[in-house]
């Protein structure tokens, strides 16, 4: 019997994807990965019994980057970023092997059925897949197709049974427009990131960003934020004048009037037609008019107009929208959420999905009404060839889905009822009057039918007062008329929404990329989110892009990268060549890099006169090895040290508080210590900043603390101070944390582990000993007195943190999945050891337990 191999994108739709194909008869079992199921049902293809096995990855399997030394900034010059870097596909997660999870499963496999998303990234990922399966998957005979496409919209029971019985190919023109948007995004942003980081980390202290970044479509989008602020700074106020006139009705109403000149910004001639009219004491009706008006119900919703709804009326940022309602998707609630197209085709089920809301508790009525009447067929919009509009699948409650997700699907289920009911009709009344030589205006709005604005009441015609009836030739007594003066107002910065409409418009990203780069130039520090969400660019933003007007104005402006997107579209539509697309854009950027090189210091003007210099930064902390003169510590991001008189910048750990570590300086280079910490309750280590941003060992990687330095005899080194290896890692030592007393810690130097331990212990130390069934180093404890664990009264033990019973329950793991191993009492480590570092001849053997395996990863069971 064959077997067909299914892949899904996410391990939550190869769930559901099984069970309807399955109808819910089938096995599971976990992956090796230990993060994606494996569900295998037996079944037909092609018209023959098979074997299938359903399973998924986690998005991209593979991500571009560049090979060996390219990926140091300090070995590479930018500008051989752009044609001598080579590149390689490497695995986008390390951690999930997904690569050889794929290739256990495809191993012996006849056929594979591609259930990616169907977009150009899940074009993408499918050959991602098929590069890793294909070699073990067994041979076809006779030319027959083993690989197969499978195009689908939502997750329901038709959708995807339609989706089965029609299977296609994957697109291999799509792939290859998305591998070229990666790598031009790979090597023109990280020319200009790099050069533009270090030149001005390398000046200036305050900059408050840990990345200098530029990315061409990121950079186009700050561009749109800082025109408006530049129109909002460069606004100058201007002074105007309106007439207002009130008329009386009877008694007890009165109407206000629009001038139909609107205003003018004369005084004197608005004092002229104010004396021309204010001794009037009649405003005759010149002209009535009673027309029946409709307001079109909206058209059906794709993303963009989504994330713009979400910003605007929801409060919810693009790119939480889009998380959102992707996990509305996959959970079978929505179709597909990345679409551009706004019409439905003429085959599409608008019934089906409608009934589903039926018995909905907040719009059954309507539903029912619209059913019983007939539903109207909806505007017709753009079919942009990709996925039908988004479309609510099945029915939810608030309780059910819960908070924002409930508040998205409520929009989103709103909008297709209102795109299937009828334009709300209204009649508009108008009066036009005439006072002495001026004339004015009133107008009035009365329902006649409500239609789509029953159930989007947000949109609905606001109420107004209804006018009197009237007839050309009568009079009304002018209870007054007077002159208002008013100031024209500037913009206000543009909302999320505002922006993604600017980007749309000039093309800049794509559906699923827009809600990306707003959150990066957020991230960046480039603008703030204000109330109402709106986008306030920083100094730091401001700065960039008019350095950028000033130098290449064309690296900011919108036009270039909507040539490029449509150069990359036509790739996908199998117009383009691949190479002579990436060439050409390629050398067009390496020209404008080399020129905004060469042009820089016209950007480092602007920002002399924003940010101050490094020297004049930051506040005294250590002392620098070479001259002993204090260094700076700058705060702000990227933290750092510097040394004014030797001009040398030492880059420190990020997110957490650095202090100075007891004065002790490091025997390599006499730099005093820093003492790096995540919080009271977390990881803490001290470290030398000069070894820290030039290992002095082969084992040492940059930017490590003394907590992975291997000097054979520094008292705060790991030779000195690791324990163990790591419960949760392959490469990490647990270490003494020998400043965390009396709230004792050891912690991994690699990862997140972390374990509190002998809490108002006088003294603990690390053992020269080690332990004899897993060779992890022993801690010698001093207890207080009054609060010592130990029985009769003893404050000293030695012992293994791993195996001794008594140490077992004085120690509380953090940041693990499972219960520690350390707590399952002894006699369950066995196996061979593994040392902690390199070490001189003659110094102690390895501290480690002797087999991760059985002993410490025995803790993730």
């Amino acid at each position: 019997m064959k077997t067909v191999l299914m892949v899904a994108e996410k391990p939550s739709l190869a769930q559901s994807i099984a069970k309807i194909l399955s109808r819910g008869s089938m096995s599971s079992r976990k992956g090796l990965n230990g993060t994606c199921s494996v569900y295998e049902y037996p079944g037909t293809f092609a018209g023959q019994p098979v074997r299938f096995k359903m399973t998924s990855v986690c998005g991209h399997v593979m991500t571009l980057d560049f090979l060996g030394k390219y990926n140091k900034w300090d070995k590479v010059d930018p500008a051989e970023l752009f044609s001598q870097a080579p590149t390689e596909k490497k695995e986008a997660n390390p951690k999930l092997n997904m690569v050889k999870f794929l290739q256990v499963e495809g191993r012996g496999c006849d056929c594979i059925v591609l259930w990616l998303d169907c977009d150009k990234e899940g074009e993408n990922i499918c050959f991602e897949v098929l590069d890793a399966v294909l070699p073990v998957m067994n041979q076809a005979h006779g030319g027959e197709q083993t690989v197969f496409r499978a195009r689908f919209s939502s997750i329901t029971d038709t959708d995807i049974c339609a989706a089965m019985a029609r299977l296609g190919e994957p697109d291999h023109n799509e792939a290859l427009s998305v591998d070229a948007r990666q790598e031009l995004d790979l090597r023109i942003g990280c020319a200009f990131t790099r050069f533009q980081t270090k030149y001005f980390q390398g000046k200036y202290g305050n900059l408050d960003s840990s990345l200098i970044s530029f990315g061409p479509c990121q950079t186009p989008t700050l561009g749109f934020c800082v025109e408006r602020h530049d129109k909002i700074q460069s606004f100058k106020p201007e002074t105007y004048w309106v007439l207002q006139a009130k008329v009386d009705v009877d008694k007890d109403r009165s109407l206000l009037l629009d001038w139909d000149r609107v205003r003018v910004f004369d005084r004197e001639i608005a004092q002229m037609f104010l004396n021309m009219t204010k001794l009037e004491k009649e405003a005759q009706v010149e002209a009535t008019s009673r027309k029946e008006k409709a307001k079109q119900r909206p058209l059906a919703l794709n993303t963009v107009e989504m994330l713009r709804v979400a910003s605007s009326a929801l409060g919810m940022g693009p790119q939480h929208a889009m998380q959102t309602a992707e996990r509305l998707y996959t959970q079978g609630y929505i179709s597909y959420p990345r679409t551009e197209t706004t019409h439905y085709p003429e085959s599409f089920d608008l019934k089906g999905p409608l009934r589903q809301q039926a018995n909905h508790p907040y719009w059954a009525d309507t539903v029912k009404r619209l059913l019983a009447a007939g539903i109207n067929r909806p505007r017709k919009g753009h079919d942009a060839g990709d996925h039908p509009p988004i479309t609510p699948m099945k029915a939810a409650t608030e309780a059910e889905l819960g908070g924002e997700a409930w508040r998205l699907y409520e929009y989103i289920t709103r909008h297709f009822i209102a795109t299937v009911s009828h334009d709300c009709k209204y009649l508009q009344s108008s009066v036009s009057f005439r006072i002495g030589p001026e004339r004015f205006t009133c107008t009035g709005k009365t329902v006649i039918s409500p239609g789509f604005t029953e159930i989007m009441p947000w949109q609905s015609v606001p109420l107004e007062e209804s006018l009197p009836t009237c007839q050309k030739g009568d009079t009304l007594a002018v209870a007054e008329v007077k002159l208002l003066e008013k100031q024209t107002s500037p913009p206000d910065y543009l909302t999320e929404a505002e922006l993604i409409t600017l980007m749309e418009k000039h093309g800049i990203g794509t559906d699923a990329s827009i809600p990306v780069h707003i959150n990066n130039i957020c991230q960046r520090n480039y603008v703030v989110v204000e109330s109402g969400r709106r986008l306030k660019p920083t100094n730091l933003g401001i700065v960039l892009v008019h350095g950028y007007y000033k130098i290449d104005a064309e690296l900011v402006l919108p036009t270039i990268r909507s040539a490029v997107e449509k150069q990359l579209n036509l790739i996908a539509q199998g117009r383009a060549d691949f190479r002579q697309v990436l060439g050409h854009t390629l050398d067009v950027f390496k020209r404008k890099f080399h020129y905004f090189v060469d042009s820089i210091a016209g950007m480092d003007e602007l920002m002399e006169v924003s940010f101050s210099p490094l020297a004049a930064t930051g506040k005294p902390l250590s002392r620098c090895g070479k001259c002993h003169r204090f260094m700076k510590y700058i705060q702000a991001k990227p933290s750092r040290l510097h040394c004014s008189h030797c001009d040398e910048t030492y880059t420190l750990p990020q997110n957490g508080t650095i202090k100075l570590y007891k004065e002790l300086r490091c025997p390599l280079d006499d730099f005093e210590l820093v003492l790096w910490s995540s919080g009271s309750r977390g990881k803490s280590y001290p470290l030398c900043p000069y070894c820290s941003n030039h290992p002095p060992f082969r084992d040492m990687k940059k930017g490590t603390g003394c907590n992975e330095c291997t000097h054979p005899s520094c008292q705060h080194s790991l030779s000195m101070l690791g324990i163990g290896q790591c419960v949760g890692c392959e490469s990490g030592v647990l270490v003494l944390d020998p400043t965390s007393g009396p709230k004792w810690r050891v912690a991994c130097n690699r990862c997140h582990v972390l374990a509190h331990c002998f809490e108002n212990a006088h003294r603990v130390r690390v053992s020269a000993e080690t332990c004899a069934s897993c060779e992890a180093a022993l801690l010698d404890v001093d207890f207080n007195k009054a609060k010592s664990p130990l029985p009769g009264d003893g404050t000293q033990h030695t012992g293994c943190i791993f195996c001794d019973p008594v140490f077992q329950e004085l120690v509380e793991l953090k940041h693990a999945a499972s219960c520690h191993p350390m707590h399952r009492g002894p006699g369950r480590r066995q196996g061979r050891g593994r040392g902690r570092g390199r070490r001189p001849a003659g110094k102690p053997g390895p501290r480690r337990p002797k087999d991760k395996m059985s002993a410490l990863a025995a803790y993730f069971v």
